[in-house]
């Protein structure tokens, strides 16, 4: 299934319910859902609760956004401004982040380097500093985002050797669930059990927050 610019989905990989909702600035329209298969909470639960994913969980949070980002993508970095806004208004929201590196070597150098700052507690202000740097990005640039983030850097390379295996397994998990869903790009984010494509404004998270709360 391709994505539609704007289109909110629910997730359509062969064992998940196939619903369309688009989702504009203003009103939101529904169409008609089909029954889900019973693999669709299991992939849920993979995509949602996968231990070496960065998360921030507040205490009762009622929605999981799962976002797939990439640190060199333009739109993500738009999104990731609209999705820390929204935050500040709703705070029982849970948001998983799956780096999905796929522009280049550069990005993946970025992702391992995220994902290995969670060993020092450093990936919230680490990842901020990543998707706030301009341009393209390169090692000095993600050194240049480490220092700013207060990351130790001899503490990160020593992380990065140390779980290399477990930091590319964890992008090799996002990578085949990102392709098994059929996603053609970033950013994307799961929010509840729906895909919302494209780097959406704080509004439109709202709305598609309120609808992800609605009774299935």
């Amino acid at each position: 299934m391709k994505w539609r610019a704007r289109g909110l989905t629910r997730i359509a990989a062969a064992w998940m319910a196939c619903a369309a909702l688009a989702l504009g600035l203003g009103a939101v329209s529904v169409q008609p859902a089909f029954a889900a298969p019973d693999g669709r909470a299991a992939l849920l639960k993979s995509l949602q609760d996968d231990p070496a994913m960065p998360s921030v969980a507040p205490a009762g949070y009622d929605v999981t956004i799962v976002v797939f980002s990439d640190y060199q993508c333009p739109y993500c970095r738009k999104l990731h401004v609209s999705l820390k806004q929204f935050l500040q208004q709703d705070k029982k929201v849970r948001v998983v982040y799956r780096d999905w590196p796929i522009f280049g070597a550069p990005s993946i150098e970025a992702a391992r380097a995220a994902l290995a700052s969670r060993y020092q507690g450093k990936h919230a202000a680490f990842n901020d500093a990543l998707m706030e740097t301009s341009g393209r990005l390169d090692s000095q640039a993600i050194q240049l985002a480490a220092q700013r983030a207060g990351v130790d850097r001899k503490r990160l390379n020593a992380d990065l050797a140390a779980h290399k295996a477990d930091i590319d397994a964890a992008l090799a998990r996002t990578a085949r669930l990102a392709e098994g869903m059929d996603l053609t790009g970033t950013p994307a984010m799961v929010i509840g059990s729906y895909l919302l494509p494209g780097a959406a404004t704080a509004e439109m998270l709202v709305k598609a927050v309120e609808i992800a709360r609605k009774p299935a």
